[in-house]
């Protein structure tokens, strides 16, 4: 099953209308988001993995497609 993410990741890599420098951008909202998502269900009694995880490694993947860089981690990230 495909999610809403992972259809928007597909549908901003074959947009030729965006540079490659707007597709990283999109990418990168589209990360920000599922990293918070992803870190507000582990902090959650509730079952953590609702998905997210799978949305993120798309963003990361589509990413590293494009040859963006890793972002730095730091203690707050997951």
């Amino acid at each position: 099953m495909v999610t809403f993410k992972e259809m928007k990741v597909q549908e901003i890599m074959q947009d030729t209308s965006l540079s490659r420098d707007d597709k990283i951008s999109r990418l990168r909202e589209i990360e920000d988001e599922a990293r918070a998502l992803q870190r507000t269900a582990s902090e959650s009694p509730m079952n953590a993995d609702d998905g997210w995880e799978a949305d993120l490694r798309e963003v990361r993947l589509a990413l590293a497609e494009l040859g963006a860089e890793t972002p730095r981690k730091g203690a707050a990230s997951l």
